[in-house]
């Protein structure tokens, strides 16, 4: 798996408000950790913020840059990336996540885990050149 690929597929899906698409890319058993004021996200959670913010037309455009694979294995990626969001609403927020894609009994790549980066990694990445 290409995470560059994944991540373009990622933002293409979220920025033509494609849900049914968006979703395919994520696990059913996703486990997303760092955001503030929750433990853990899941599916549902993810689905039901996504189809908010996509039937509300709330999302003006998501992009990933930069690119830190940490391991990889046949049915496996852990990597880092730089995702923007811009809201329909003029705000920006960028992120440093890190994310593990796991290939499904299905052979579809799937997010299976994220974590929102705290500021002092996402600095210390910046310094090293990682992100």
């Amino acid at each position: 798996m290409n995470p560059l690929e994944f991540l373009a597929v990622m933002a293409e899906t979220a920025n033509k408000l494609d849900l049914e698409a968006h979703m395919n890319l994520i696990s059913k058993e996703v486990s997303v950790y760092g955001v503030p004021d929750f433990e853990v996200i899941t599916y549902d959670d993810w689905f039901n913020q996504c189809k908010h913010e996509f039937e509300n037309k709330l999302l003006k455009k998501v992009s990933y840059e930069g690119l830190n694979i940490l391991a990889e294995t046949t049915d496996r990626v852990m990597f880092k990336s730089l995702e923007t969001v811009e809201g329909s609403d003029g705000s920006v927020n960028t992120s440093g996540i890190e994310f593990i894609l796991q290939k499904e009994g299905d052979g579809q790549w799937r997010v299976s885990q994220e974590r929102i980066l705290p500021a002092d990694e996402l600095e210390n990445d910046k310094r090293r050149g990682a992100l």
